[in-house]
């Protein structure tokens, strides 16, 4: 039988404490009123789950443009939390640790997953450096790229962890390959209550791919467009459809290639900048976007923009690219445009070059 999102596991805890369903309301109050403001992001979060209503308003991360507000049913976000524990096989009593922010689905979803599956949420300061205890394992933390490279020495912590918000860089796959704890890189947004995909990054079997590979219930198809169409009955009665462009293997298995929004024709061959920049991210130390320009012969073509004073870039960088994905121009700016969570957003920071 499924759960419902007006029920509290009974063996739940949060921060060391169990709460019943009133409980949790008092404990939620107490948080907004006197806890730091993570610790209100937490409350606030928990006291909209704990209301009367069958939906939330999330917004979204702001990552494809400004961030917007949706309304989300509750109880698809517990379909999406059984699946997860399904897929993971999580159990009652399993200790789990949220040091992403309560504000956006990702964290919210680390509470849900609590509430729902029983587990023992410890709750940390979102930042870079995570502060966590380690006198006994985490079965299951979700982590932010940056979070994951600066734990790096401290992983065996940990049982797994899903890592999702942006790409990994391939740097940091490389220095994760001899650590027994389970990494994933997820795929998901907001509209689906969290990933509904994940790719194994370390300890892979001789015979197994690196690529997302769909949780129970939901399959994949692309559009005309070559974007992804997620089909899932349990998250949404409509396929929803995307912008992302993929590689599809399988009706559960597909690679990312990047945004269709992005796509560079350079002399009628379709390029994705993210794609590029995962081929650059081990060659180039600091933060840069790939981006195009108009070009009187190609249409378009590739300029590479860096987060510097300077535009001086050592070329053997762009062995690792094709032809037609080597940038034409070099340009730099002293300081990306960001979101408000910390990404970089990538419109408004190329747009500072016209």
């Amino acid at each position: 039988m499924i759960p419902t999102f007006n029920k509290v596991h009974n063996r739940f805890k949060l921060d060391n404490y169990h709460y019943e369903h009133a409980e949790l309301k008092d404990a939620a109050y107490s948080l907004v009123k006197e806890g730091d403001p993570y610790e209100y992001q937490v409350g606030e979060f928990l006291l909209n789950w704990l209301d009367d209503s069958d939906h939330i308003k999330v917004k979204t991360s702001g990552s494809t443009g400004d961030p917007i507000t949706i309304n989300l049913s509750k109880q698809v976000m517990v379909n999406s939390a059984i699946n997860t524990g399904d897929y993971f096989n999580l159990e009652p009593g399993d200790r789990a640790l949220l040091c992403l922010p309560a504000r956006y689905i990702a964290g919210k979803m680390m509470i849900v997953r609590a509430i729902i599956l029983g587990l023992e949420l410890d709750t940390a300061q979102p930042a870079n450096h995570v502060l966590f205890k380690d006198d006994k394992p985490y079965e299951i933390s979700a982590m932010a790229p940056i979070q994951l490279k600066n734990a790096i020495s401290r992983l065996d912590c940990f049982k797994r962890i899903i890592v999702g918000g942006a790409a990994v860089p391939q740097s940091i796959i490389n220095s994760i390959q001899d650590c027994k704890t389970l990494v994933y890189e997820t795929y998901g947004m907001t509209e689906t209550a969290s990933h509904i995909a994940v790719k194994k990054l370390n300890n892979l079997d001789k015979d197994e791919k690196k690529r997302f590979h769909c949780l129970a219930g939901i399959k994949v198809t692309k559009d005309d467009r070559d974007c992804l169409v997620i089909h899932s009955n349990h998250l949404s009665a409509e396929p929803i459809i995307t912008n992302d462009m993929v590689k599809i293997y399988s009706e559960t298995e597909f690679d990312w290639l990047g945004r269709i929004d992005n796509v560079i024709n350079s002399g009628g061959v379709k390029l994705h900048p993210e794609t590029i920049e995962r081929k650059l991210s081990d060659a180039i130390g600091g933060r840069f976007l790939i981006a195009s320009e108009d070009e009187e012969s190609l249409g378009q073509q590739v300029v590479l923009i860096l987060e510097s004073a300077s535009d001086e870039i050592d070329p053997s960088v762009f062995s690792v690219l094709d032809k037609f994905e080597i940038p034409k121009k070099i340009y730099a700016i002293p300081e990306f445009v960001e979101t408000s969570t910390k990404k970089v957003n990538r419109e408004k920071t190329i747009a500072l070059l016209k």
